[in-house]
């Protein structure tokens, strides 16, 4: 029962991705994409976590746990270079 729930969601968040790779792509202003792509991250950190409860290995928490953290940097300088066009004072 948790395989095929598994597998679900898995084909689901790759739905996902991909409409936030369509956004991403045609996404007419700068926070269309950057808002597209910090949904691909937090999408992509639920497929890896999904990953890790069907191999049943914690490695994967890790990996999303470094991904998130890098994740949040990124769109705290993207909207740092969008209020202010520059990142490094």
């Amino acid at each position: 029962m948790l395989e095929t729930t598994v597998i679900i969601v898995s084909c689901m968040l790759c739905v996902a991705l991909f409409l936030n790779l369509w956004r991403l792509v045609i996404g007419p202003h700068k926070v269309d994409r950057i808002l597209a792509l910090d949904t691909m991250y937090i999408n992509s950190i639920a497929l890896i976590l999904i990953y890790g409860i069907y191999n049943k290995t914690p490695l994967y928490f890790e990996a999303a746990l470094l991904i998130a953290m890098l994740g949040f940097v990124s769109s705290v300088a993207f909207g740092k270079y969008l209020l202010r066009g520059d990142i490094i004072e």
